[in-house]
């Protein structure tokens, strides 16, 4: 029985199961469960509050990655709830987007509380995706691959309407979390290597392991897709997969030198750009598509950023530790 166009499948009846990788992603999620209240923001506030310790290139950067993050979210969510919930027809694989569409509400709550938290105008970060071009183009860009899905009367029958559907899986997993979010979370984790804005980097370290499930999740699932319906991935397909994950990495790229254009100490916006281009090679890789950039890692320290279950001082804040940190990949 396939993972999509199973009209025979009982939702409510999740075992035995066939899919074990997709209750793995399931488990693997409830182990990384937390939530942004945990977390303290109270230097934050100091140093938001000063004028002396973010430049104003920094105040930039980070409220345009929290406008970016805080509508990128609730894409998704819909998403998930609204189009792949409806077309993915195994049980346990729906009980992980299930788990996926809460983690979404999280990070979600996660932008109200920095914003509630620091004082933000919360129309002006909720508004920077019409008011920010480069953020603009990389919300519709998603949007734009995922038309007819949305539609009430779109099904997955038939090879033309899988090729529809696997696209808006790589539009929302792969490009949306696998790509359009790191250059962002290399500026946010690149200032708390300095220190700055603590609070708000270690929500980005949590946001970034809960990304790199998901983005193992929509892979396992295309790929899956792909081997039992074979006659969907063509060697034309496989091409439009490749043109839109380029089209994706150019607008990353102009994103990171919009956001970041005079860089942080000791990293320049050129280094965002091949990070983009890094991590767009393995994106591909995870899909068995050929790399197309061949960059190395220039930012070494962002998997390390992301292992919190690093000792922390009793009295300074939770201690909160991750059961399977090494199991996953950050990059």
């Amino acid at each position: 029985m396939p993972i999509i166009n199973n009209t025979k499948t009982d939702p409510n009846k999740i075992l035995p199961m066939k899919y074990q990788w997709a209750r793995q992603h399931y488990k693997n999620g409830v182990n990384n469960n937390w939530t942004p209240e945990e977390i303290s923001m109270q230097k934050d506030v100091e140093q938001w509050k000063s004028r002396t310790v973010l430049s104003p290139t920094e105040r930039r950067l980070i409220l345009w990655n929290l406008g970016f993050f805080s509508t990128a979210e609730s894409l998704t969510a819909n998403n998930i709830v609204l189009s792949v919930y409806n077309h993915v027809t195994n049980p346990e694989a729906r009980q992980y987007l299930l788990r996926q569409a809460y983690e979404e509400a999280v990070h979600t709550d996660t932008f109200i509380y920095c914003c509630d938290t620091l004082g933000l105008d919360p129309d002006e970060i909720y508004n920077m995706y019409e008011t920010i071009p480069s953020i603009k183009e990389k919300d519709d860009f998603v949007v734009n691959l995922t038309q007819s899905v949305f539609d009430p009367n779109f099904t997955t029958d038939g090879v033309d309407n899988i090729q529809k559907f696997v696209r808006d899986l790589v539009g929302f997993y792969v490009i949306m979390e696998g790509i359009f979010f790191y250059a962002g979370f290399a500026m946010m984790l690149a200032l708390k290597r300095q220190n700055k804005m603590i609070g708000i980097g270690e929500q980005f370290e949590y946001i970034m392991r809960d990304e790199s499930i998901h983005l193992a999740f929509g892979c396992d699932l295309i790929n899956t897709i792909r081997t039992e319906f074979p006659e969907t991935w063509t060697p034309e397909f496989s091409a439009e997969i490749g043109t839109l994950i380029d089209q994706a990495v150019a607008l990353e790229q102009r994103y990171a030198y919009d956001a970041c254009p005079e860089g942080l100490l000791g990293i320049n916006a050129d280094q965002f750009a091949e990070y983009v281009e890094y991590i767009a090679d393995r994106r591909l890789e995870r899909l068995s598509l050929p790399k197309r950039y061949h960059r190395e890692n220039p930012f070494p320290w962002m998997s390390q950023s992301t292992d919190l279950s690093k000792e922390k001082n009793f009295f300074e804040t939770r201690v909160t530790e991750y059961q399977i940190g090494a199991s996953l990949e950050w990059d």
